[in-house]
């Protein structure tokens, strides 16, 4: 077994400034977020800063920042934040963007995100739940509203992965959208969600992503496994990402920090040690699979060179 030592792309992570007032579901007395448990220690600015001070210790490259829950009044105003912090440290290089996709105005924010050179994705927040603590979304029916679809349909012409988040209840949902959109390139974020860990909770977490993963249009990032296992072993970790890599294979899987979300749960050497560890069982082009290649493909990090790294 070899443990990776080689360039790593954190294909998943945040960034955001408190002071400017756009983040709602950070506000004190938000009330909760999904299963994440208490959010008083995401209430603070996280910045390119904070983020390479949690990442000096791995060989993180860069990194792909995904939409924070920026304020719904404003949909371009994270990307032209974004486009104004330092890149000479390679953090936020790429970003997947927030559009609402059911909205009038989503033909006009597309083509508006596209326009930025480093907007390479897509998200609009799928994940609903029965009970309303849990749920991230308004609807549950999106993915089956023809509008939603509508703008959804026009990310294939900009090149735009839509990356998709949902629980395991809507994972054959999600295959069927995968089916109807075979063009369309998803990646469904956080392993899938697998928020019940009771016996019965991942047993339908375990046939849906089974049942998502044989559509050849979705790849996964295998991203805060400590969301919800918050009393996390190597062990319970490693029942996730080998199930994942079952229903993926290697070549359409990736590995993200989702920090500083993770943070709540695990430090950020926690987290890519844990992946070194369950993947040491893996060849090397594999391995470089997951932590490079596979995201510097599908983020297209075309002139990205592997010699890189982050400063610190």
């Amino acid at each position: 077994m070899t443990t990776y030592d080689g360039p790593a792309i954190d294909a998943h992570h945040h960034l955001w400034d408190l002071s400017l007032g756009r983040h709602r579901w950070l506000a004190a007395g938000a009330g909760v977020r999904g299963a994440l448990g208490d959010l008083a220690p995401l209430r603070r600015n996280y910045l390119p800063e904070a983020y390479l001070s949690d990442a000096a210790r791995q060989n993180i490259v860069a990194s792909v920042h995904v939409e924070a829950g920026w304020a719904d009044d404003d949909p371009l105003g994270e990307t032209r934040w974004l486009e104004r912090l330092d890149k000479t440290a390679g953090v936020a290089e790429r970003y997947v963007a927030r559009v609402p996709l059911a909205s009038g105005e989503a033909p006009a924010l597309i083509e508006a995100q596209a326009r930025f050179s480093r907007v390479v994705g897509v998200r609009d927040v799928l994940s609903w739940s029965e009970d309303p603590a849990r749920r991230f979304a308004a609807r549950g029916d999106l993915m089956d509203d023809p509008q939603w679809r509508a703008g959804l349909a026009r990310l294939e012409a900009h090149d735009l992965v839509f990356d998709l988040m949902v629980f395991p209840n809507q994972l054959a949902q999600a295959a069927r959208l995968a089916q109807d959109f075979p063009n369309q390139l998803f990646v469904l974020n956080h392993c899938g969600s697998p928020i019940d860990r009771d016996h019965e909770g991942m047993r339908r977490w375990r046939e849906g992503l089974a049942r998502l993963g044989r559509a050849p249009n979705v790849s996964i990032k295998i991203s805060d496994l400590v969301a919800y296992d918050h009393h996390w072993t190597l062990d319970s970790l490693a029942e996730v990402v080998l199930h994942c890599l079952k229903c993926f294979g290697s070549a359409r899987a990736m590995f993200a920090s989702d920090f500083p979300v993770a943070g709540l749960h695990a430090s950020f050497d926690e987290v890519y040690d844990a992946f070194k560890a369950i993947a040491s069982q893996l060849s090397a082009d594999e391995q470089t699979a997951l932590f490079f290649a596979n995201a510097a493909r599908i983020y297209r990090f075309d002139d990205l060179s592997s010699s890189a790294r982050l400063a610190t």
